[in-house]
């Protein structure tokens, strides 16, 4: 059967065709965003304690209660704002399902989002597959900055909603809090709604994180997304939630209910204990990551790469032109079969593709020593 107007031209994910492509090559996955390593042993435990205390059933679809209050404590450490557990958190099956359900439950056919490119590449097909239409604005390197003059130009009467990636991948671009000082006022003075993806919170390693829930104006009209995955390298698991007012939480668990109604009731439990644990375990996780990023960031120099250091998140993004190859498929496509390296060309996260054609992106959620073979397999390209 052929597929559906909406999503054939979107074909298959990049990241499952890279990764596939490393695992049938046997190159080192620098691709995909998955660490190689487990999360930490407290919170595996936790999972195997519910499975054994009886936590096997269906869970109600706005998240089992002992997560959703920890989610709402930990909103009221992080922001200083107290939410109600029960009406504001809305549990999901990773963010990538939050994103879905938002643009399900809150769209109309016809309504205009923006968003920005190089984008999370589920943010297009979730606005058209609701029916709304994206609106494509282009962080452009070397400092990836928000255009204001565009993003004013690009509100219409049409504008539903902005979603923003902070800190933002692939970039690793942290937003300051000028910019979405100035997101903010533009979603109060046209009546916008903000969404915010946030999986990244914890990675930040230059600048400071800015929930644009907490910007004046802002808390009744954000829905702030994040998960478990990313801070706790559980990615399998796929626990994300939705923080939005009771009236967009209505709109939210609208969409969610028709996705997959709920989310896997032992896993939840467990994320209850990760979200709850204090910040030894950030401090070391922050910290690791730098380590990580500093690595990579200085070989990819070493060998010849322009390399946009990221301010946050795991990826890199780096400029290739100097090894002289046509655009980024034909790069990385090099790296993979000559190098033993795959990467992910970003053109799939462009509308405004002559943007990511010289560019690479690099994952460092990797242990050293599959980064240092990595770094080992790259000097290669020098010779």
């Amino acid at each position: 059967m052929p597929v559906s107007h909406r999503l054939a031209s979107y074909g298959t994910s990049i990241f499952t065709e890279m990764t596939r492509l490393a695992n049938e090559k046997g190159a080192i996955n620098l691709s995909q965003g998955f660490p190689d390593f487990d999360g930490p042993e407290f919170v595996r435990e936790a999972a195997i304690g519910a499975i054994r205390a009886g936590h096997n059933q269906y869970a109600r679809m706005s998240g089992v209660p002992p997560l959703s209050n920890a989610l709402a404590q930990r909103w009221q450490r992080l922001t200083g704002q107290t939410i109600d557990p029960d009406a504001q958190v809305s549990v999901t099956n990773g963010c990538t399902e939050a994103i879905a359900a938002t643009c399900l439950g809150l769209l109309n056919p016809g309504d205009e989002v923006i968003i920005f490119e190089p984008y999370y590449d589920s943010y297009k097909p979730c606005i058209e597959i609701a029916g709304g239409v994206p609106i494509v604005l282009t962080l452009a390197a070397p400092m990836f900055g928000l255009n204001r003059d565009a993003f004013e130009a690009a509100i219409t009467p049409r504008t539903r909603a902005v979603i923003i990636n902070t800190p933002h991948n692939p970039t690793g671009k942290v937003f300051s809090r000028d910019e979405l000082a100035f997101v903010a006022e533009m979603c109060i003075r046209h009546n916008l709604i903000a969404v915010t993806d946030e999986v990244y919170e914890h990675l930040v390693f230059e600048g400071q994180h800015v929930r644009l829930a907490t910007l004046p104006g802002m808390a009744d009209r954000t829905i702030t997304l994040s998960s478990v995955g990313k801070t706790f390298s559980l990615t399998g698991w796929k626990i994300g939630w939705a923080i939005a007012s009771p009236e967009l939480s209505r709109g939210v668990r609208s969409g969610r209910q028709f996705l997959s109604y709920s989310v896997a009731t032992p896993l939840q439990h467990a994320a209850a204990a990760a979200v709850s644990s204090g910040g030894d375990y950030l401090e070391a996780f922050e910290r690791e990551y730098r380590q990580r990023r500093d690595l990579l960031c200085e070989a990819l120099e070493e060998i010849g790469f322009i390399v946009y250091r990221p301010a946050g998140t795991y990826f890199i993004l780096a400029d290739h032109t100097p090894f002289g190859f046509a655009d980024d498929r034909a790069f990385c496509a090099h790296l993979i079969d000559e190098i033993g390296v795959a990467a992910i060309p970003p053109t799939p996260f462009y509308d405004h593709v002559e943007f990511g054609k010289p560019l690479v992106r690099f994952a460092f959620c990797k242990r050293l020593e599959t980064l240092n073979a990595a770094i080992e397999r790259l000097q290669q390209l020098k010779r």
